[in-house]
């Protein structure tokens, strides 16, 4: 295994740990709003500043298929679980409904960028837009989430806690992150593209 590889597995597993522990001990209850907004923002940005700073970090990630930064995506079939927990009164209606379905659609739209059988060309476009449709909604979630623990502490309550607290903790930058990577490969490969011969 490359080293750049090992060290990646070890910082997900202690960033797993971390989230699970804050989960754990309540630490989004316990920070201020702003707080958990600049936790967030943070998470999201660290991987991407190891990326963009990082030669050796960079090389790895850019060795991955496209396939390797969009499976993590079918996480977001956790849309049926918000859906199921606004039916048992745990989550509001305002968040779970539109953030249940915009995930349970961008899930669905990874399968075939993932496994139909799509030319280069094809391919690099449905995951261009399949991107933009999956950042867009990821946003959307963001501003719900972040618009209900400022108005209604007491419905954002189940956000804070095990498992839900690990979306603001650990899958949502994660998820932010790859589709950072994923739009500055695409922007790559279309130029590489565009500069064969014959185009």
């Amino acid at each position: 295994m490359a080293p750049a590889a090992l060290i990646a597995r070890l910082i997900f597993w202690l960033w797993f740990g971390s989230a699970v522990a804050a989960g754990h001990f309540l630490l989004l209850q316990r920070l201020p709003f702003w707080g958990s907004v600049g936790l967030i923002l943070t998470a999201t940005g660290a991987p991407l500043v190891v990326y963009f700073r990082s030669p050796a970090a960079r090389a790895w990630v850019d060795s991955l298929g496209f396939p390797a930064l969009v499976l993590p995506h079918l996480v977001r079939f956790v849309g049926v679980y918000f859906l199921m927990l606004e039916q048992r009164g745990v989550l509001p209606r305002a968040f779970a409904v539109p953030s249940g379905l915009g995930e349970i659609v961008v899930a669905t739209m990874a399968l075939p960028v993932l496994f139909a059988p799509l030319g280069t060309g094809l391919r690099l476009r449905a995951l261009f837009i399949w991107n933009v449709v999956a950042t867009v909604d990821l946003l959307m979630v963001v501003v719900i989430a972040l618009q209900m623990a400022l108005t209604s502490p007491a419905q954002f309550r189940p956000l804070t806690q095990l498992p839900l607290s690990l979306l603001a903790t650990l899958i949502v930058p994660l998820l932010a992150a790859t589709h950072v990577v994923i739009f500055i490969r695409l922007l790559r490969a279309n130029t590489r593209l565009e500069r064969r011969p014959g185009r």
